[in-house]
């Protein structure tokens, strides 16, 4: 059963904003810290290697709790674990806060990690509970439009608070910003998985959808197809520093030069994904995605090739790139929901946990191995475009087209 929909332009995007300020905590503590990144390591007398692995750790167990998220809300809703979490994570930025080692900061960026994705999560699951085929889309690309703003943001916000205030001040800005989102939900967020669909908490049976879940071909495809298109662009974020200083020669204070056209990138993407929402089969709308991402790999590839020279034309390709890859996730991701009704917390949490898990192999090896060369960040790039293209390829052809709306 589904709440209705009967919701006005103004309600629907209060809820989209609220998703997506609460979908914004997880890129925003990758994002805002990292020209905090040099600092760090000068203030806690330890290699940029080491600061460096408190993203891997921030990573590995936003990736792992993913697959828990979903899950809990099924049997207790969605608001009470949104809440939790948001508990958890306003203690652990604290925790960053104040943090006079390396191990204190590793342990909280850890807590951190696991409690900063239920929004991320539960936000893609509170939508299809409430909403159903086309509407269900346009409301997934406003809350993608919305939380676009994050990754933009965060870097800009994070040099200008290193630079006035020292790198803690960073993590003071994502306490009080949990805070006020923490107050936001308790009062305003409505609860949309009702009781008469809730689930027992039973190991056994949690282990037995889990099992049904990834015995599902379509699924694992579906669930591969963006993470591998996100971390195919996630290698410029983990390599930020390097690509922006050491390679165009940008300062700490100018990370805006990726992430700005990135975001606007991904922005663009959704706006095309709501406005061909119920013009065009799902289907569709993913070849248009993927025209766009190859159209940025050939860019890139080309710009690489020929020089050093021009911030502006490096990071234009990156943009196109990350339209193509927000374009094709939010007719993915419904495809996936569909796949089990009545597990829709669930699937939310598997695809989440093989997205950030992919993220954490990138900034852990693949990005530290490709950052000392732009045209290795290039093909790195195209390479996992190409594995993502070969898997819809598959999924397309094993799948019936569907040629209307996503089911209900």
């Amino acid at each position: 059963m589904q709440v209705s929909t009967s919701l006005s332009a103004g309600q629907r995007w209060s809820f989209a904003a609220l998703l997506a300020a609460l979908s914004m905590i997880g890129p925003f503590s990758v994002d805002a810290y990292l020209p905090a990144f040099p600092a760090i390591g000068r203030d806690l007398g330890v290699a940029q290697l080491a600061v460096q692995q408190t993203l891997s750790i921030y990573l590995i167990a936003f990736a792992f709790m993913m697959l828990w998220h979903g899950a809990i809300s099924d049997v207790f809703g969605r608001k009470p674990v949104i809440v939790a979490g948001l508990i958890v994570y306003t203690i652990a930025t604290l925790g960053c806060a104040i943090a006079g080692n390396i191990e204190t900061l590793w342990l909280f960026r850890a807590l951190q990690g696991m409690s900063a994705g239920t929004g991320a999560v539960l936000g893609r699951a509170m939508i299809r509970d409430r909403f159903q085929g086309a509407e269900a889309q346009r409301l997934m690309s406003q809350v993608t439009l919305v939380f676009g703003v994050a990754p933009a943001v965060a870097p800009v916000i994070g040099g200008l608070l290193l630079n006035a205030f020292g790198w803690r001040s960073v993590f003071w800005f994502m306490f009080a910003l949990s805070c006020a989102l923490l107050v936001l939900c308790v009062g305003k967020l409505p609860e949309t998985h009702l009781r008469s669909g809730r689930q027992r908490l039973a190991p056994r049976a949690l282990w037995r959808n889990y099992a049904a879940i990834l015995r599902r071909p379509e699924f694992l495809l579906l669930a591969c197809i963006p993470a591998l298109n996100f971390a195919a662009f996630f290698i410029y974020i983990a390599s930020a520093p390097a690509f922006l200083i050491d390679l165009l020669g940008v300062s700490s204070s100018g990370f805006a030069w990726l992430f700005v056209p990135m975001i606007a990138g991904v922005m663009l993407g959704a706006v095309l994904s709501g406005r061909l929402a119920g013009e065009l089969p799902p289907q569709r709308t993913v070849l248009v995605g993927y025209a766009l991402l190859f159209l940025g790999c050939a860019i890139n590839l080309l710009v690489s090739s020929l020089s050093r020279n021009g911030v502006a034309l490096h990071v234009l390709p990156i943009m196109i790139f990350s339209a193509g890859s927000s374009l094709i996730m939010p007719s993915v991701t419904l495809l996936m929901l569909d796949l089990f009704p009545t597990m829709r917390g669930l699937l939310s949490s598997l695809p989440a946990f093989v997205q950030f898990g992919f993220a954490a192999l990138v900034a852990g090896s693949l990005a530290p191995a490709l950052s000392g060369s732009l045209m290795a960040l290039a093909l790195g790039m195209v390479t996992l475009a190409l594995a993502s293209f070969v898997l819809w390829r598959i999924y397309s052809m094993h799948v019936p087209t569907r040629t209307t709306e996503f089911s209900s």
